[in-house]
């Protein structure tokens, strides 16, 4: 798709029946400030902060006690949790902004001291993450090998997914975005190296989508298809996943079981794919044939921002450091002022430095 049409990106936008303060998102990045797994009121300061994005998606939030794979990373799936999320989601309404939860369930990426005593590291085989991973407990810790999923487990993960989107709206989110990328559970699936199953969630492109696709149907049923996107990042190799050739077929099959869905939208996380001429030509495909919202993300600046609305490539572009580091990015954009050096030593501490401190513009 192109286009000759200057877009504004500060403008207000209403698309597919989603109407926002302007076309920048807020990406979701983990950052670490749940403690005991709960929202609290210093989460809804930060979000609060950011509420001039057009849109929100929150850092990833496990619909279940499985995945809970990072330390001090939020659920949403009890009556706390809910309430916690409620917090969050009325300080960034009272500023007119709108929020999606982001449902991720963290799968084999995971160790047991970071998650409650009765849950379990799940992944679809019993294969684990290469590497360490942090715990609060017991410092750094090689990752732990997952249970290779029953058939039970799996409906149950899925129902999760379902009751935790109706338990984000009962918090007053706008809707939620399933994480689908990053080397999480549910990519853990589409990875052939990752999941070597020989049942129905195994095995061939349409099988490996299957748990997916499933997540993606409990949760439209649960709270509709245009309160729902999918977050996705072909080509990456993040959190030990292996590259495999059959991706592109993987992703123009997703795109194609994604339409028939109707969901609100897709989430491109373009980086890894852009190096690669079969990537590019697959980014190209996912844009021409999807018929919902893009948002595209990829170390994008307000230059680059500009560029890519112009050419009709997204109708919506994703920024993840620079909202950590400026609570007044649009702000700062739109105006061309000078931005806040993140402070990458603090993204993931429990504290509150390098979180809500971080200064808006001084006119």
């Amino acid at each position: 798709m192109s286009t000759t049409t200057k877009i504004n990106p500060f403008e207000a936008v209403a698309i597919n029946g989603l109407s926002l303060q302007n076309r920048l998102v807020m990406a979701p990045m983990t950052r670490s400030r749940a403690l005991g797994h709960l929202p609290n009121e210093v989460m809804a300061a930060y979000y609060g902060q950011r509420a001039s994005a057009g849109l929100i998606i929150t850092e990833g939030v496990s619909p279940s006690p499985n995945g809970l794979g990072y330390a001090r990373i939020p659920g949403i799936f009890n009556e706390a949790q809910i309430a916690g999320w409620k917090k969050v989601t009325d300080a960034v309404h009272e500023k007119g902004g709108k929020i999606f939860v982001q449902l991720m369930h963290t799968g084999r990426v995971s160790h047991p001291a970071n998650m409650p005593e009765d849950a379990v590291v799940l992944g679809p085989s019993a294969i684990p993450v290469e590497g360490e991973i942090w715990t609060d407990a017991l410092g750094m810790q090689p990752y732990a090998v997952p249970r290779s999923m029953s058939a039970e487990e799996i409906a149950q993960t899925v129902a999760e997914h379902a009751q935790a989107a109706k338990n984000a709206l009962a918090a007053g989110f706008d809707g939620a975005e399933i994480h689908g990328a990053n080397g999480y559970l549910a990519e853990q699936f589409t990875n052939p190296h990752v999941n070597t199953r020989e049942d129905k969630y195994g095995g061939s492109v349409h099988n490996r989508l299957r748990f997916l696709l499933e997540v993606v149907d409990a949760v439209t049923k649960a709270i509709g298809a245009d309160h729902v996107g999918v977050r996705v990042s072909p080509y990456s190799t993040f959190n030990s996943m292996p590259a495999y050739a059959e991706t592109a077929e993987t992703y123009k099959a997703l795109t194609h079981e994604i339409n028939r869905r109707k969901l609100l939208y897709i989430h491109l996380i373009e980086s890894s794919a852009r190096n690669s001429d079969e990537g590019r030509e697959l980014l190209s495909y996912i844009r021409e044939k999807f018929v919902g919202i893009m948002i595209v993300n990829g170390a994008y600046a307000r230059d680059t921002v500009e560029n890519v609305l112009d050419a009709g490539r997204a109708d919506l572009v994703s920024l993840g450091v620079p909202f950590i580091s400026n609570p007044d990015l649009v702000q700062r954009l739109r105006d061309n002022l000078p931005l806040n050096a993140p402070q990458p030593e603090t993204f993931y501490s429990p504290e509150e430095k390098g979180y809500t401190d971080y200064p808006f513009y001084d006119n």
